[in-house]
């Protein structure tokens, strides 16, 4: 039986929301109690409400029209709004589907496809985001403006005990069949290294919180842990642009080599490596397909990278609306709406399973997806300490 759920219009006509519906699930501020009576909306005490999609746009629609059928307090309206600001959007399974096949199709047929991952490749795997409705920056957006909210849904979790989830080891299989050529990632949680990257074949250009490198000799050493948990005993140097430490208190282990070891992490003010971003420019520039999954594109100057391509379509696939949303339509360069691409709303682990049922036979896909166990086994040894 199919999970179902309740819509948090009041006065829903639609009747009960199904998992395989399109849904938006948005989160906001909470009033006093004595400004919420008269809400339409059944608000959880986070500020959470979950709708159809449908019900969503007629709540919305309220916020601007006072004779609307929804009759919103000015509070609501408020609330709504603030909402609306970090909504994630679901689409339907059927569409899910459709576009799942249109992707492994574009797949098959390109010549140098790449993926640029972000925050939300990894939020299977127990790490929280940064933009969606309750990610970090906008908690801290939102506690400026409205206050500190009276729930929390921080979680806490240690790189080590990570593993790489659905989209990671997706992206590992398409790249052992040669369909997508490189990887540029913002993350730095080393998910796209456990899952077997080759790192001639990634680029992170944010760092990877379990390298470390040297100052002198740019050797760089990759740890079973990560080496931001390590402490630094003594005066450390601060780094000129960030005003933090990269250095984890430990000397290069090359041979006559005086350097000291850092973190590669890229914190607000750093700039990126030359090197890691010499690499993903020079296959960003000739990609005809990229891939962007979880992320927002709001990341400058990452989200350029998307676009570089001559002639090249692209597929978006996160929760939250993007400012390369209308490229998708048309693709990067090209005449007449001829590079259309896609755009997915929604999980990303939920698409590239559908992608890889197109990509692989049923007996390769069932042997694959069945071998997870397995792999996790390797990971797990891989994170020994």
């Amino acid at each position: 039986m199919e999970v179902s759920y309740k819509c948090s219009l009041h006065r829903c006509p639609l009747g009960p929301l199904l998992l395989s519906m399109g849904r938006v699930e948005v989160k906001t501020f909470m009033p006093p109690l004595e400004h919420r009576t008269g809400l339409q909306v059944n608000w959880q005490e986070s500020g959470e409400a979950l709708f159809h999609e449908a019900c969503w746009r007629k709540v919305v629609s309220g916020t601007s029209n006072s004779m609307h059928d929804v009759p919103l307090s000015n509070v609501e309206r408020e609330m709504i709004k603030e909402a609306y600001n970090t909504a994630e959007y679901h689409n339907a399974d059927e569409k899910v589907k459709v576009e799942a096949k249109r992707i492994a199709d574009m797949l098959k047929s390109a010549k140098h496809a790449i993926a640029f991952t972000g925050a939300g490749i990894s939020t299977s795997a127990g790490i929280g985001d940064f933009r969606g409705k309750s990610g970090k920056w906008t908690e801290m957006d939102r506690t400026k403006t409205y206050g500190a909210s009276r729930t929390t849904n921080k979680k806490r979790f240690s790189y080590e005990e990570l593993r790489p989830t659905y989209t990671h080891e997706a992206l590992h299989k398409l790249i052992q069949l040669g369909l997508v050529k490189h990887i540029i990632s913002q993350n730095c949680d080393g998910l796209h290294r456990l899952s077997g990257i080759p790192a001639a074949q990634l680029s992170e250009l944010h760092g990877n919180t379990f390298h470390e490198k040297c100052d002198t000799c740019n050797a760089v050493i990759e740890h079973p842990q990560s080496v931001r948990t390590y402490s630094v005993g003594g005066s450390v140097k601060q780094c000129p642009t960030c005003r933090l430490t990269h250095y984890t208190g430990r000397k290069c282990r090359q041979r006559g080599c005086p350097g000291s070891l850092q973190n590669t992490i890229i914190n607000f003010g750093d700039n990126l490596e030359e090197h890691v971003l010499q690499t993903a420019i020079s296959n960003a520039e000739k990609t005809d397909l990229v891939l962007c999954l979880g992320t927002t594109l709001r990341v400058s100057p990452a989200n350029s990278l998307v676009t570089m391509g001559k002639f090249s379509q692209l597929v978006i696939c996160n929760r939250q609306e993007t400012p390369m949303d209308h490229v998708c339509e048309a693709g990067v360069g090209q005449p007449g709406g001829s590079g259309h691409g896609s755009r997915v709303y929604g999980d990303c682990d939920r698409l590239m399973a559908e992608v890889m049922k197109y990509i692989l036979s049923q007996e390769d896909f069932r042997n694959w997806e069945g071998a997870r166990d397995q792999r996790l086994a390797e990971y797990a040894k891989l994170r020994q300490i």
